[in-house]
């Protein structure tokens, strides 16, 4: 089924989401080698990862959410985008928590922020799971013509 937001005649959606995905994930990891290291500058990097990826999954949200919208109801993609939305949503939640619980001091953060991030890193795996069960196995946001030999999106042969 085909992303109803398009950019360039791929979905917006799975394009978005790289973004966040990788700026979160850093995050968690930013956040660990510097609670490993003691070297604070490590933690200043994760804040302001997690700052632009909660921005970031935010403004992702809306295409994803209008994709949905349009699917058909009673289906197993309506059911599985749910479920997708709802762990995505928790993942932001737990980051901007994280992020809200360290920004009077950056690089000495609670150990509860840390704790929050790692969850958030945990449900940021499941969201993707998800995501990728929609795509590549009921085919959502995939063009309708696709096919090994489709012509590029931009111009038709």
């Amino acid at each position: 089924m085909e992303s109803r937001v398009k950019v360039l005649g791929h979905g917006t959606h799975p394009i978005l989401v790289g973004l966040p995905i990788g700026l979160l994930a850093s995050a968690v990891g930013f956040d660990l080698l510097g609670l490993i290291t003691g070297d604070k500058k490590w933690r200043q990097i994760a804040f302001w990862n997690m700052a632009a990826g909660c921005l970031s999954g935010w403004v992702s949200m809306v295409p994803g959410a209008i994709d949905w919208w349009f699917l058909p109801g009673g289906t197993r993609a309506k059911r599985i985008g749910l479920i997708h939305a709802i762990i995505g949503d928790t993942t932001i939640n737990l980051f901007a928590a994280s992020w809200w619980a360290r920004r009077h001091d950056p690089e000495n953060p609670p150990m509860k922020a840390t704790l929050l991030a790692l969850l958030g890193g945990a449900t940021l795996g499941a969201v993707g799971w998800f995501g990728g069960e929609l795509v590549q196995r009921m085919g959502v946001s995939v063009d309708d013509d696709a096919n090994l030999n489709a012509p590029n999106s931009l111009f038709e042969d």
